[in-house]
C-alpha cells in the first residue's frame, strides 16, 4: 500500500486555535502573579514530514511543525514576566512561536501477515523536541524623555520594557497508530502519542484524517491536537493546548 515501500516528502498547513499559558514555577520566588494567556490568533501553521519505508511495513517518519501568534491585553494586577514587573492597567503585548520536531519509528504491531488486509495497527516509537520562544512588551510606555532623547533607567542603560526568553525539551513518546486503507486511493489515519515526567514536562498529540490518493500525490485532511508543559519546576514555564485544522500534500516515490 502507499507509503509502504520507497520515500515520501509532505508538506501542510494549519490553522490553530488555542491561548497558550504563561506563569511562574516553583523556582521562581515571586510573590505577585505571573500568569498571562498569550493573545491573538495562532499565524497560519507549517509543517514539514519526510518518510522512509524499511520493509514489512515498518516506517521511520520525520516531521515538524511551526506557529506563532502575536496581541495584546490589559493587565488587572501586578505581573512579574521574565525580568520585566509590569504595573496593573498596562496595556501588555504578548508573542510566542511554538517549533516542534518529531522523529517516529512506526512498527507493524497487528495483522501480521498483512496478508490482503487493508487495516494497519502500529505502535510508535519517537523522540521530540519542543521549544517555545516567548515575548512580552509595554508599548504604549514612555522610553524617551521631553527632550526626544532615551529614557535612562537607574542602571545607566535606556528604558525598555521588553521581556523575552524561550522553554524547550526532548523527550520521549510513545503512542499507537491505525490506518484503514478503503481503497488503494483513500486511507483513513489515526494517531495519538505522548509522555509525561510529573512536575516536569507533559506531551502529547493526536491527529485524524482522511487521505485521497492520485498517481505519485496524496491529499489528505483532519484535524490534529497537540498539548504542551514545560517544567514547573524552572523559575516560569508555558503550557497550553493547541486544536490544528490542516491539510497536507504528499508525494510518494513508489
Amino acid at each position: 500500500m502507499p507509503g509502504e515501500s520507497g520515500v515520501w516528502i509532505g508538506i501542510s498547513g494549519s490553522e490553530p486555535t488555542g491561548s497558550p499559558i504563561f506563569d511562574k514555577g516553583q523556582a521562581s520566588g515571586i510573590t505577585n502573579s505571573s500568569r498571562a494567556t498569550f493573545q491573538g490568533t495562532p499565524k497560519l501553521g507549517e509543517g514539514v514530514e519526510i518518510g522512509v519505508a524499511l520493509g514489512l511495513h515498518n516506517a521511520l517518519v520525520l516531521s515538524g511543525f511551526s506557529t506563532r501568534a502575536a496581541g495584546d491585553f490589559t493587565s488587572n494586577s501586578i505581573l512579574t514576566l521574565w525580568n520585566q514587573t509590569y504595573d496593573q492597567g498596562v496595556l501588555i503585548s504578548t508573542n510566542y512561536h511554538l517549533q516542534e520536531l518529531k522523529f517516529s519509528f512506526e512498527y507493524l504491531t497487528w495483522p501480521y501477515p498483512v496478508k490482503s488486509r487493508h487495516f494497519r495497527l502500529k505502535t510508535l516509537w519517537q523522540v521530540q523536541y519542543v521549544n517555545v520562544n516567548t515575548g512580552f512588551d509595554a508599548p504604549l510606555l514612555p522610553i524617551t524623555s521631553s527632550s526626544g532623547g532615551p529614557l535612562i533607567g537607574p542602571t545607566g542603560q535606556p528604558v525598555s520594557y521588553q521581556a523575552a526568553g524561550s522553554r524547550w525539551f526532548v523527550s520521549p513518546t510513545l503512542g499507537a497508530g491505525v490506518s484503514e486503507y478503503i481503497s488503494k486511493f483513500v486511507r483513513l489515519q489515526l494517531n495519538g502519542s505522548g509522555f509525561a515526567i510529573p512536575h516536569h514536562w507533559t506531551i502529547w498529540d493526536s491527529d485524524g484524517s482522511v487521505n485521497f490518493r492520485f498517481g505519485h500525490f496524496e491529499l489528505g485532511g483532519g484535524v490534529r491536537a497537540f498539548h504542551v508543559k514545560t517544567s514547573t519546576k524552572a523559575p516560569f514555564y508555558v503550557r497550553g493546548t493547541l486544536i490544528v485544522p490542516q491539510v497536507s500534500l504528499r508525494w510518494y516515490s513508489k
